[in-house]
């Protein structure tokens, strides 16, 4: 499906909620972005860092929830709760319906992930209540600062050429469903953030953190699933790039110039989340999305 096709309406206030979706894995290809096989191996990857993400942000967010007094705001967070659980469940079932399928094993990369997530950055469990809550507050930015990445990524995937390029509907639209659903909830993170501790400190801190681990994150994935597949198994570093700027050429993926140039907008004082995609765009995605119709 492609979403420049969508007549997007802006929907005003938007209230979160999860959307039940259902896909079908049996007919996706691995190169589901055909004559791209680095292209779809490097959106292939996300599945394996997304879903322990995903459920860390869910632990956190009810840690941080019992907390919260704002009304309107916890309404906000049990949405984004809600949406993320969901993303987390989908993923998980590309890794073993999908992947597993073409002869990909996640398993190490997914353990790596089990300990970044659940290890690292869990919650802390002694402590003074101070000290518990300094902990809490520096997760909550580091979320928000990753959120930010999410609502981009989800600009570019409604934007993107892979429908046009022939991509394999249901890889297509699980991305754009994730995504779409990324730029609806693109500020609760940094809300949140903000209101366990407005901290200009703290937000360029966290992001000067997440950058460098996430892409270091995201392409160690790509050589794990590029590895394994034989058609890409020989691509050397030097292969790789050039098949990465292939892709962006082609508008199958993110320019790294652009995701630099995103990033020193989030360093700008007056910033906020809202300036990052459409909202429009993307629930008028949603409402039209195959695998959320499916899903009754």
């Amino acid at each position: 499906m492609s979403s420049e096709k969508i007549v997007a309406v802006d929907p005003g206030p938007v209230e979160l909620r999860a959307r039940n979706v259902e896909f079908e894995w049996s007919r996706s290809p691995l190169h589901w972005l055909p004559g791209h096989p680095y292209a779809s191996h490097t959106v292939t990857a996300l599945n394996l860092l997304l879903p322990e993400g995903e459920r860390w942000f869910v632990r956190t967010f009810n840690e941080a929830l019992p907390h919260v007094d704002d009304e309107k705001l916890a309404e906000a967070m049990r949405g984004f709760i809600g949406q993320e659980a969901v993303h987390a469940e989908s993923h998980d079932k590309v890794l073993w319906e999908y992947l597993v399928g073409h002869g990909i094993d996640p398993r190490p990369f997914q353990k790596q992930m089990e300990w970044v997530f659940r290890k690292l950055l869990g919650p802390k469990e002694s402590g003074s209540p101070e000290a518990v809550r300094k902990h809490l507050v520096e997760r909550l930015w580091l979320i928000a600062a990753i959120e930010h990445y999410t609502a981009e990524l989800g600009d570019f995937a409604l934007n993107s050429r892979w429908a046009q390029a022939g991509g394999d509907p249901e890889i297509v639209d699980l991305f754009c469903w994730h995504t779409a659903e990324e730029v609806e909830h693109r500020a609760v993170a940094y809300d949140v953030a903000n209101y366990f501790g407005d901290s200009y400190l703290r937000r360029a801190r966290t992001m000067g953190l997440v950058l460098p681990a996430l892409i270091w994150l995201i392409f160690r994935g790509v050589k794990d699933v590029t590895r394994q597949d034989p058609a890409t198994a020989g691509f050397g570093f030097l292969r790789r790039r050039l098949e990465y700027q292939r892709g962006v050429r082609a508008g199958l993926l993110p320019s790294l110039v652009g995701l630099t140039f995103s990033t020193a907008k989030y360093f700008r004082p007056g910033f906020h989340p809202d300036e990052v995609g459409s909202t429009a765009q993307a629930v008028a995605y949603l409402a039209s999305s195959p695998a959320a119709r499916r899903a009754g």
